[in-house]
């Protein structure tokens, strides 16, 4: 029997401990072209065919795309997000999904944590100013004492619930399936959303992209928020309305934002929020650290050779929960 094939789409992923895990189970490794956008879907088809497996970023499996592929079998995300893969279009053409959960929580953490201190304490402006030659000493005010207000307490909330915590910050948290222990043990208080945006004087995300959580950052949630407040995200950019959310920032309904996920990415040069001085972004990489990146792909891998052999690891496969799967 011909070897299996795999490739790696994910960032960063042209070295690193997956491939020896690949070559010693008998997979062929086909190279990735760097240069491609597998954004665009003729290209990712293109890239795919005749491959068996895939180690994919956040590149758009469609129903187009997972149509035009018959050898394809297993996408296996690199990190927790997958609202990029058609579920249905997997099923109907038989690929598993999976994701890398628990390796990547404290990574998000750390970026989220990093661009709230920066916004916090006035940066991009505060940089860009100096490299202007704009010496203006601006107060801005302490973080040690505000209130954090997050949607959202599975492992990357919590992660950054107990940094916030050491950093002496109150958190308010709303969450439907609370872990109860975790929210004594830190002093957490429960609240709903309304009080949530309300009360806090930073927002941070941390939901999953569902039909019911789509959108849930609008004009009306920006409007129940403080003026001074900070809105983070480093979950998914589907959950914000952006065009809601440069409004709320133009006119001045809250005070600034860090935004590492958007609606469309790459996020266009020509969005207006590359323009705000009271703006940070980053390119959806907050789930990437070197640890978080080795421990990914180290998992990744090796999903795809315990599918490859007939087993299954039911805590990283996100469909075919009613039926059964086979590699053939």
């Amino acid at each position: 029997m011909a070897s299996p094939v795999v490739t790696c789409i994910a960032l960063n992923s042209d070295e690193g401990p997956h491939l020896a895990i690949f070559q010693e189970n008998g997979f062929e490794v086909a190279p990735c072209d760097r240069s491609v956008d597998f954004f665009n879907e003729d290209n990712l088809i293109n890239a795919l065919k005749g491959c068996h497996a895939v180690i994919a970023g956040s590149e758009p499996y469609t129903e187009r795309v997972l149509s035009s592929l018959p050898d394809l079998r297993i996408i296996t995300r690199s990190g927790v997000g997958f609202d990029a893969v058609n579920l249905a279009a997997a099923d109907a053409n038989g690929v598993v999904v999976t994701t890398t959960p628990g390796v990547n929580h404290h990574a998000v953490a750390e970026h989220t944590i990093a661009m709230l201190m920066a916004v916090g304490r006035g940066f991009p402006d505060q940089d860009q100013r100096v490299r202007e030659g704009r010496w203006q000493r601006i107060a801005y005010p302490r973080i040690m004492g505000t209130t954090l207000g997050l949607i959202g307490l599975g492992r990357i909330g919590q992660a950054v619930a107990t940094r916030a915590v050491g950093l002496g910050m109150q958190v308010l948290v709303t969450e439907p399936y609370p872990d109860m222990d975790f929210v004594e043990n830190w002093n957490i208080e429960l609240v709903d959303l309304d009080q949530l945006l309300t009360e806090s004087d930073y927002v941070s995300i941390h939901s999953p992209l569902l039909a019911e959580t789509r959108g849930m950052m609008n004009a009306a949630a920006f409007r129940k928020m403080k003026k001074s407040s900070v809105f983070i995200n480093t979950a998914r950019g589907g959950l914000v309305n952006e065009p809601d959310l440069i409004a709320a920032l133009e006119s001045g309904e809250i005070r600034a934002a860090a935004l590492d996920v958007f609606e469309k990415e790459p996020l266009p040069v020509e969005s207006p929020l590359t323009k705000m001085s009271n703006v940070l972004l980053a390119g959806h990489v907050a789930g990437l650290d070197i640890e978080s990146h080795r421990d990914t792909l180290t998992m990744a891998a090796e999903t795809i050779v315990a599918l490859r052999n007939g087993e299954w690891p039911a805590h990283c496969i996100q469909n075919f929960k009613d039926s059964k799967w086979s590699w053939e």
